[in-house]
């Protein structure tokens, strides 16, 4: 069986996010933004998840623009983060670099499958 590189990434990923949450609470005391990046953050994989048992192309395309949006919005709480000095720019740039990855993965399996659907 192949690897699902969007969902092993995703995981990967959530996992990250949830020790980033953590160190902001418990080292930052900031609780806010972190928060609003942990559920984005670790929506993108769950989405992902969904769409692996999508009931139609639809449905897998659906979901996986749900699971984009999300990684973008990853991508502005972790540069709020950074403006805000919450990150230091050598965090940012390694968790972001992560973030921006799986959001062009995730935008090219939506083009190919979306020209799928148009043949």
């Amino acid at each position: 069986m192949k690897d699902n590189i969007v969902k092993n990434k995703s995981f990967d990923f959530a996992v990250r996010i949830v020790k980033l949450y953590q160190y902001l609470c418990v080292d930052k005391k900031e609780y806010v933004l972190s928060k609003q990046l942990l559920r984005s953050g670790t929506s993108v994989g769950a989405m992902i998840r969904e769409a692996e048992h999508a009931e139609s192309k639809q449905d897998f395309i659906h979901k996986l623009a749900i699971a984009q949006k999300e990684a973008n919005e990853v991508v502005y709480w972790l540069e709020l983060l950074e403006a805000t000095d919450y990150l230091s720019t050598k965090e940012f740039d390694n968790i972001n670099r992560d973030a921006i990855e799986i959001l062009k993965l995730i935008t090219s399996i939506l083009k190919t499958t979306k020209g799928q659907c148009k043949s």
